[in-house]
């Protein structure tokens, strides 16, 4: 890519950054898609943009509750729409995962234990069930082909200190919570999320990375909401239940995913996109 003046510092699973003389970051949202902690070989069209555009929304609705890391929405042509100005953070060495509803890893804990990172949880609840309130379930960052690991808050505190892991908590339960009172309003449950933070130069805590994107969030449909199994839902989730049925082990390089699939997956991202903004994505 033609960047002028920006320089390519890394790829993520699904962002490329590059920096200027400024030490100002161009992040770009490509269309690749991961799952289980790998970066699936066929790209999702249209994906970044979209990711790009719901995480601006976000950070603007949220703003009031913590700063983020948006500079300008103004970037060079070639990735125009998918790319956003952000200033460098040191980022917090945990994913700070809130959890409203019972499903995904924490479903497999709760089965085993009664326990979600190691926080008790009301026996007979099934998978898709809301939970008392919501939980703070941290989680391990992974590097690309590494697995995520959950973790309990005193682990996270052993990582990123005990005021950080409290601070943390709170902003990441106060972040879901406004979230999904919204999307409640829009007909869409957010069952859970994880947020990214960290510091800028003067030692403020911001939000950074994505927000409440269908690649970072589970967003169900909340007519057709009920406990006890797979939920409607307008994200990923449908590519991560059709992989295992692919006959994949998780373990080598994953497959190509179908035509359907992808065509599919573009559909709920999209309609997630118009249900949360009110706006077609264009």
């Amino acid at each position: 890519m033609n960047t002028g003046d920006w320089k390519h510092l890394r790829s993520g699973k699904v962002r490329d950054l590059y920096t200027n003389e400024n030490g100002e970051l161009l992040l770009v949202a490509s269309d690749r898609i991961s799952a289980f902690d790998y970066v699936l070989p066929t790209p999702v069209p249209n994906k970044g943009a979209l990711l790009t555009q719901l995480s601006l929304f976000w950070f603007d609705y949220l703003k009031e509750i913590v700063p983020n890391h948006i500079i300008a929405k103004e970037v060079p042509v070639e990735v125009k729409g998918r790319a956003v100005i952000a200033k460098p953070l040191q980022m917090f060495a945990i994913e700070c995962v809130a959890r409203g509803y019972l499903t995904g890893s924490g479903w497999v804990e709760y089965q085993k234990s009664q326990t979600v990172c190691g926080i008790p949880l009301p026996a007979g609840l099934k998978d898709g069930s809301k939970l008392p309130e919501p939980i703070f379930t941290p989680a391990t960052k992974a590097e690309i082909g590494d697995h995520d690991e959950n973790i309990d808050f005193a682990r996270a505190a052993q990582i990123v200190g005990d005021e950080n892991a409290a601070k943390l908590r709170d902003l990441t339960l106060r972040l879901y919570t406004k979230a999904h009172d919204y999307a409640a309003t829009r007909g869409i449950i957010l069952a859970d999320t994880k947020f990214e933070f960290g510091t800028d130069v003067d030692g403020n805590i911001l939000l950074g990375d994505e927000a409440l994107t269908p690649d970072s969030s589970r967003f169900w449909s909340a007519d057709e909401w009920k406990p006890g199994g797979v939920q409607a839902s307008f994200d990923k989730q449908y590519v991560r239940d059709w992989l295992p049925s692919s006959g994949w082990d998780r373990a080598s390089t994953p497959p190509e995913l179908p035509e359907e699939i992808i065509a599919k997956t573009q559909e709920r991202y999209m309609t997630a996109y118009q249900l949360l903004t009110g706006k077609a994505f264009i």
